[in-house]
């Protein structure tokens, strides 16, 4: 039978609308990561030699993280008619950083002292060792003052070329304010970090399409490594932290929205892929490049963007922070250590420092759960071995938080300074100016056509294009 032929009241979907559907990155990356879940679940073996598929993906955009945040920084201050600005911008963010840390915490505290998953499982101490623990998690943890250290690079070169965002962060602002600084001098170079900062993301647009394998190899690991089995034991802890997570980000991220005019359903559907992409790696700093060109697209100011949402890779890991209150109590609880309201509360101190300066990638919240265990002797350091198993489980929802409350910590951010079009903002959110990333122009040396709206992965400053009206 032809396809004309078809019987009646049969439904058939055109082979072009497939072909669209299937080249969304998001569709991409959501049928990678049930394939890669299908594989670990049905071939253990097999799923778990194929991680360095999902190794090799985040290694490829890390390896231009930091030249995108120096350019996109350098660039964005350069070009502020006001230097002050920039100081402005980066306390609003990190008193908002902490006090949206400060309710994560405080939301896992309330939750795992109602649910108390750990109650009941009387775990003997004596059974329990650090063999087998990640080396970081039982090496000793540096204090606040060797972590302010840190930030200070050796060289303005090496901090290009570590693995931190903070020092990439420290030498971009001190160059962006040289050559805001230099007046004429600088106006080349910074015409030169303009068009580096376009070859860069024409860099990552070809990378993002090996997003869905790093998803697959990535997800097929998890399953594959640590199978399914793991989560019966400890299925109330890793609901109940799923919940809490999403709770944070319904409920509390909501509101911020709400009280900044936007809406947080438009906002989530917008960074789909972004979210999927995560999902599959367990890794917010994939995206990180991705987030903040579609963040500029949504109409904040380059300078706003550059700042705040590298800093909140570092200072805003929601998820990393209701996981810490969660896991440290919960551990107590399994191994029957009552713990008092004044201990709780000083553990939660400890975690407002340990959970500073963690990157955005697979494992750091159980590295930073170490550190709070090591700095407090309520919990001794090898309980940790009883969550090892399932951390893979719940680092997947503690990128999805912080990805999504870095996100509106921008917008946010960038409408408490008046560099937010509201009006613009909305419309993205609605769909009426989609995000399309297009091709950067062939010739490198070409002069740009001020004509001609400049891509969105250029990052260019927010156009103040006119919005569609709201239907």
């Amino acid at each position: 039978m032809s396809r004309n032929d078809a019987a009646p009241g049969t439904v058939t979907a055109p082979p072009g609308r497939i072909r669209r559907m299937l080249s969304h990155l998001y569709i991409q990356c959501l049928i990678a990561v049930l394939l890669g879940a299908v594989v670990g679940g049905l071939w253990p073996s097999v799923g778990a030699d194929l991680k360095p598929l999902g190794d090799a993906f985040i290694a490829l955009v890390k390896m231009l993280i930091a030249p995108i945040v120096f350019c996109t920084v350098v660039h964005g201050i350069a070009s502020m008619g006001n230097a002050r600005a920039v100081g402005r911008v980066s306390l609003k963010a990190l008193v908002y950083f902490e006090v949206l840390t400060t309710v994560a915490m405080v939301l896992g505290l309330v939750v795992v002292n109602v649910v108390k998953p750990g109650s009941g499982l009387h775990v003997d101490l004596s059974t329990l060792t650090t063999k087998g623990l990640p080396p970081e998690a039982t090496t000793a943890h540096e204090g606040f003052a060797e972590f302010l250290l840190a930030v200070i690079p050796a060289t303005l070169v090496s901090a290009l070329t570590g693995n931190e965002i903070l020092p990439v962060l420290l030498v971009s602002v001190l160059f962006g304010f040289g050559l805001h600084a230099s007046g004429e001098a600088g106006l080349g170079i910074a015409r030169g970090i303009e068009k580096l900062s376009a070859v860069l993301f024409t860099l990552i647009r070809w990378i993002m399409r090996l997003a869905p394998v790093g998803a697959f190899g990535s997800m097929a690991f998890t399953i594959g490594n640590y199978g399914l089995g793991t989560l019966r034991h400890l299925a109330m802890l890793v609901g109940s932290f799923w919940l809490t997570a999403l709770f944070f980000v319904l409920v509390v991220l909501g509101a911020v929205m709400r009280l900044n005019g936007l809406r947080l359903l438009p906002f989530l559907r917008y960074i789909k892929e972004e979210l999927l992409i995560v999902l599959g790696t367990s890794s917010t700093e994939p995206v990180l490049p991705r987030m903040m060109a579609k963040l500029q697209h949504a109409g904040a100011s380059k300078p706003v963007v550059g700042i705040t949402l590298p800093a909140g890779y570092s200072f805003n890991l929601d998820g990393t922070a209701i996981y810490l209150t969660m896991g440290s109590v919960f551990l107590a609880q399994a191994l029957g250590i009552d713990l008092s309201l004044t201990q709780q509360l000083t553990m939660l101190a400890v975690m407002l420092l340990t959970s500073k300066g963690a990157a955005g990638v697979t494992g750091s919240g159980f590295i930073a759960l170490a550190a709070t265990l090591s700095a407090v002797p309520h919990v001794p350091v090898a309980a940790l071995a009883l969550v090892f198993g399932i951390d893979r489980f719940m680092s997947e929802a503690r990128a999805l938080t912080s990805l999504v409350g870095n996100g509106v910590a921008t917008l946010a951010v960038a409408r408490w300074e008046g560099e937010l079009d509201e009006d613009r903002a909305k419309a993205v959110l609605r769909g009426d100016i989609p995000y399309a990333p297009v091709p950067a122009p062939s010739a490198v040396t070409a002069e740009p056509d001020p004509k001609q709206t400049p891509a969105p992965e250029v990052m260019p400053e927010p156009t103040r294009d006119q919005v569609p009206a709201a239907s």
